[in-house]
């Protein structure tokens, strides 16, 4: 899951073996040598990740992490202070201001590695939530709404599983004065039936319980088929240095943020505000997003987004895309005979059809692709950062779960159908998604020409196929 990772530090030598490590692994790394210049690029470019160090002249790390963190258009990407400052006030001044966690020199290539994959996978949902916000806003479903930094983070509902009745003592000590609730447990025996029954901004789990596996724990909590489950922060606590191998393989599973016993208070004080901070903050975005939905934006019959949303939202990816140099796929997907099965079975009957089709098409792709429909049996797919082999393969397996399973509708025997599919992917030359759109809706039609039941990919240059999918130009 390689991303763009923006470099700031005023010493060069720094700045390569940094760039060195991560390049190794696939990032796409940009520079900067001062503060001024990384609140420059962080604007431009729009990095997944900022390494930000501390000690730099004119604008140090403290005060390009505010800046960063109090203007929309960067307020949500992650910044991983780099220092060889270990006071820890000084990490409680770097939260403060915004940051997501440090890292102290000379680094080391497993926490470095285990928090850029963490905190990047969090941008990459940040991304989707905000570019639903953004849609919102120029729709005028929402107002706009406050910053990350702006989010209150008291009187917060914790889950604590922690087998020492000191710790949790004072950690409910360090708690109070943001008064938040705490439920208390000893082991993870109970943990999820706990999460799953309550609601809770967070979670903080000690590493080393007597009984159980607390990283099988965490993993159970990142797949849990309750949203508000899976989605729910977890702060690690671990014991020492000896442990970050332990702590890097919980960040790759889920794991949010992690400290080292004993704890210091004011840091666990700041590290819980960030969590209950980020985790408010994207419910809200998903809160809103839903409720705008639901008030202008979707089809009537199958509760998917309708064509005034996907215009709107899709030239909003367009431009995004084009941003981060990372691919925009469309399938445009369209019932074969349509017409035909309404006039034999009924309206009603071609509605189950629609429903149950919109049903398959949601169980098959991703969350963060968008499902539209935008005419009587005419569906639009849209899958960010998804190039055309994969696009392809993807309209490839839609039109495989219609061939394969009959439609059934209530009164009729079973209704074979299929569909015929139009796939393409961004290109320089698209000023807007109706670009996309007409190129697929073309590939489309050359499938129904070509004998429908196939998908076609609107090529470049030359054809080419590959089974039951055709490409063109």
């Amino acid at each position: 899951m390689p991303g763009r990772v923006l470099i700031v530090d005023d010493i060069r030598p720094n700045i390569t073996l940094l760039e060195a490590k991560l390049t190794s692994e696939y990032y796409d790394v940009i520079t900067a040598e001062s503060g001024h210049k990384a609140i420059e690029l962080a604007r431009r470019e729009s990095p997944d990740l900022i390494l930000l160090d501390i000690m730099m002249p004119g604008l140090d790390g403290f005060k390009v992490c505010e800046i960063l963190k109090t203007d929309p258009t960067t307020a949500h990407i992650p910044v991983i202070m780099v220092t060889a400052l270990s006071d820890v006030a000084d990490r409680v001044r770097g939260l403060e201001a915004g940051a997501d966690d440090f890292l102290s020199k000379p680094v080391r290539d497993v926490p470095l590695f285990a928090r850029v994959r963490s905190l990047i996978r969090l941008k990459l949902l940040m991304d989707v939530y905000l570019v639903r916000e953004e849609t919102s806003n120029r729709l005028g479903l929402v107002a706009p709404q406050p910053l990350l930094t702006q989010e209150d983070a008291t009187r917060g509902r914790l889950l604590v599983i922690d087998d020492s009745e000191v710790d949790v003592a004072n950690l409910i000590e360090t708690l109070k004065p943001d008064d938040h609730e705490v439920t208390r447990l000893s082991s993870i025996d109970q943990g999820l039936a706990v999460a799953s029954r309550d609601e809770f901004d967070l979670l903080i789990v000690a590493l080393h319980l007597a009984r159980g596996d607390v990283l099988r724990f965490c993993s159970q909590i990142r797949s849990h088929v309750a949203d508000r489950v899976r989605s729910l922060p977890i702060l690690l606590l671990a014991e020492d240095e000896d442990d970050v191998g332990q702590v890097a393989k919980g960040l790759d599973l889920g794991v949010n943020d992690y400290l080292l016993k004993p704890v210091d208070p004011q840091e666990l004080l700041a590290r819980v505000r960030t969590q209950i901070r980020r985790r408010r903050y994207q419910n809200r975005l998903r809160v809103n997003y839903e409720q705008s939905i639901a008030l202008a934006s979707t089809d009537a019959l199958t509760g998917v987004h309708n064509r005034r949303y996907l215009d709107t939202h899709l030239d909003q990816l367009l431009q995004r895309a084009r941003a981060n140099n990372k691919p925009l796929s469309v399938a445009f997907c369209d019932i074969d005979h349509f017409k035909r099965l309404n006039d034999t079975y009924g309206h009603a009957a071609g509605d189950e059809v629609l429903i149950e089709f919109t049903r398959r098409l949601i169980r098959n792709l991703r969350s963060l692709d968008l499902v539209a429909r935008i005419g009587g049996e005419e569906f639009v797919v849209v899958m960010p950062d998804t190039p055309p082999e994969r696009a392809r393969r993807i309209g490839e397996r839609l039109r495989q779960k219609v061939e394969q399973e009959a439609f059934t509708v209530k009164g009729f025997e079973p209704i074979a159908g299929t569909i015929s599919v139009g796939v393409t992917t961004s290109r320089p030359t698209d000023a807007f998604g109706t670009d996309l759109i007409k190129r697929a809706d073309e590939a489309m039609y050359q499938a129904k020409h070509a004998g429908r039941n196939r998908v076609v990919v609107a090529a470049v240059k030359r054809p080419v196929a590959a089974g039951p999918s055709r490409a063109v130009e």
